[in-house]
């Protein structure tokens, strides 16, 4: 659906501090990751060079809370939900899931905000509403499954 995406990975020891715990900035990392995918899968990328002028989505807005604590090798299913479109900018919401044998269990969430700009020409960036071509493809998901 264009409005949900699914990735999975494993928490990486270079990713954990010395309790052996992932590491807080590697959850914001986990996002990024999911939100590239996410473009991916829908056939463009988050950095849009073939469109002029060329567009970017940087970050205005990043949350997260955590709930226990995941740990090297933990398998993590992260969820990305479309919140909101607007003309000019997505918000996701995040949740992420520690997978096992038994179920997937809900461990941190997280909502990301960002905004399409492009760069004038003395190099400062300005909001730019999403080209059709992209917006058209995303969908906000449904109330009952954001939450």
């Amino acid at each position: 659906m264009p409005y949900e995406f699914k990735v999975t990975r494993r928490v990486e020891f270079s990713e954990t501090d010395m309790a052996g715990i992932m590491h807080y900035s590697n959850y914001f990392r986990f996002m990024e990751t999911a939100e590239h995918a996410f473009y991916r899968a829908l056939g463009f990328s988050v950095v849009s060079q073939n469109i002029d002028p060329p567009i970017g989505f940087p970050r205005v807005h990043a949350e997260c809370d955590f709930k226990k604590p995941l740990r090297f090798e933990d398998l993590v299913e992260i969820h990305l939900l479309v919140r909101e479109k607007k003309s000019k900018s997505i918000t996701y919401s995040f949740r992420f899931g520690k997978v096992s044998a038994a179920a997937v269990e809900n461990v941190a969430q997280g909502i990301v905000t960002v905004v399409c700009v492009t760069r004038n020409s003395n190099g400062d960036m300005s909001a730019v509403p999403i080209p059709a071509a992209i917006a058209d493809k995303i969908e906000v998901a449904p109330r009952e499954i954001v939450g």
